[in-house]
């Protein structure tokens, strides 16, 4: 009795999953890009709200339009995709087919 309690401890304590903190990084245009959260958007499906990691510095919540290629940011100011821009990133690694 007494070891059937300590197998059913054991066996509950690997049934629960944590949660995983993975984040995809890539090295694009001689930094490094890590998509540290991201969520597509409902209603307009080419849209991303994400938080990106550049050289290791948290950048804040920005909304990137794929179908126009530009980003939004915090204070509402729209700026279209330049040279180098994380946007570029996005947008090619979920078009992928």
């Amino acid at each position: 009795m007494k070891y059937a309690c300590y197998l059913l401890l054991l066996i509950c304590f690997f049934c629960v999953a944590l949660p995983a903190e993975a984040s995809v990084c890539r090295n694009y245009q001689g930094r490094e890009i890590c998509i540290v959260d991201i969520k597509r958007s409902a209603k307009n499906y080419w849209e991303y709200r994400v938080i990106l990691s550049v050289d290791g510095v948290k950048q804040p919540l920005e909304v990137y339009n794929c179908r126009s290629h530009s980003t939004v940011k915090q204070d509402g100011t729209v700026l279209a995709f330049g040279q180098n821009n994380p946007g570029e990133f996005v947008c090619r690694f979920f078009n992928r087919k």
